[in-house]
């Protein structure tokens, strides 16, 4: 990139005039400069990314690395995890992480499981009716979207479950047929009935993360269960974190209301909307939380809130379908930031070094974390 197109390129991100497309090529440049190619020192990259990030509206003037304030240097927004006083740049005469090791982010992938056992490929098969049961068409919109319809017309008695599993690096939404709507996060399992005629509950099992939109009737309850508890609504927006590797099963509530049952215990908990109930060792709390971390996911980011580093692999394991191995002590340290879930993982982890508490080598699809 020239330094005229460069310095122009700068100007319109401080105005806030930059197009996506734009956004997104200097966002490339900056994870890939070169001081000789662009003309422009380390100095002078750091003096105008902190101009621009301290001045850009509606950001906050600095990051957090928990216990320590930070300033950041020259990462720009929507790729930052927090960045530590001293930042420290890649010599251009070191390569860092090699691109030939590069992986791709995950993508929209799932199987779906019929009542009669039969599977499909949501990724391979092709846009529109891909299988009927009873009277209920099942619909592929497009790549990532399912949908049931003529749910209500099922024969009374009849109830057919079905199951949409997402590997690791894979996510899928799907629209219920009483228009309940699902964000399938990765590495989950979700079953539900392809129709709800006749039940008095709507009633829906989740192995994984999901976030939920779920259509009102007051008559028929909406229930979600996990191994570990219950979930009952009416109609509301929530998000469910129950994977099997995580210490906890987080549940957060965006809008409406939920009612909260732990599976082994006579406890019940109401959740309102900003709160998050943790349940962990059989214990359920509830803490006021910002809702929008917990569906980061869905809107296309990882954001992280006093976030350790095993905290964060354990999510880029599952996203970029990886294995991690650690070498020596990591650092417990909690990081703050956010970044997108379709960067590479080689800009992701760039993003991490930047922090300056940890260092990565990445052979094949395993990544070795290290101080």
């Amino acid at each position: 990139m020239e330094k005229k197109q460069l310095k122009g390129l700068f100007k319109k991100y401080h105005e806030g005039t930059c197009t996506e497309e734009e956004k997104t090529l200097l966002e490339n440049w900056y994870l890939q400069y070169n001081e000789h190619e662009t003309g422009l020192s380390t100095r002078k990259i750091g003096a105008v990314g902190r101009r621009i990030f301290r001045e850009l509206p509606g950001n906050e003037s600095s990051f957090l690395r928990i216990g320590v304030v930070i300033t950041l240097a020259a990462v720009l927004i929507g790729l930052l995890i927090s960045v530590t006083v001293k930042l420290i740049f890649d010599d251009p005469s070191k390569k860092g992480i090699a691109a030939v090791h590069d992986i791709s982010p995950g993508s929209n992938k799932a199987v779906l499981t019929l009542a009669d056992g039969e599977r499909i490929d949501l990724k391979k098969a092709v846009n529109g009716e891909i299988a009927s049961q009873g009277n209920i068409r099942i619909v592929k919109n497009a790549d990532g979207e399912l949908t049931y319809r003529n749910g209500r017309n099922m024969p009374p008695g009849e109830t057919l479950f079905n199951t949409i599993s997402t590997p690791n690096s894979g996510q899928w939404f799907v629209v219920l047929p009483d228009g309940t709507r699902v964000w399938l996060n990765n590495t989950s399992s979700f079953t539900y009935p392809a129709s709800f005629v006749d039940q008095k509950e709507r009633v829906v099992q989740l192995s994984g993360e999901a976030y939920f939109e779920v259509a009102k009737d007051k008559a028929h309850p909406f229930i979600v269960r996990t191994s570990q508890q219950e979930i009952r609504v009416l109609g509301t927006h929530f998000n469910i974190n129950s994977f099997a590797d995580e210490l906890s099963v987080k549940t957060t509530l965006l809008e409406g209301s939920v009612k909260v049952m732990l599976s082994a215990r006579q406890v019940t908990k109401i959740l309102r909307p900003g709160q998050q109930s943790v349940l962990s060792d059989n214990n359920l709390t509830i803490r006021a939380v910002d809702p929008q971390q917990a569906v980061a996911w869905k809107n296309g980011y990882f954001r992280f809130n006093n976030e350790t580093i095993r905290g964060i692999m354990r999510q880029l394991a599952r996203w970029y379908d990886i294995e991690v191995g650690y070498e020596g002590p990591v650092s417990t340290e909690g990081l703050n930031g956010k970044v997108s879930r379709y960067k590479n993982i080689s800009q992701v982890l760039k993003a991490l070094e930047a922090t300056g508490t940890v260092r990565f080598k990445v052979a094949g699809r395993r990544v070795t974390v290290m101080k």
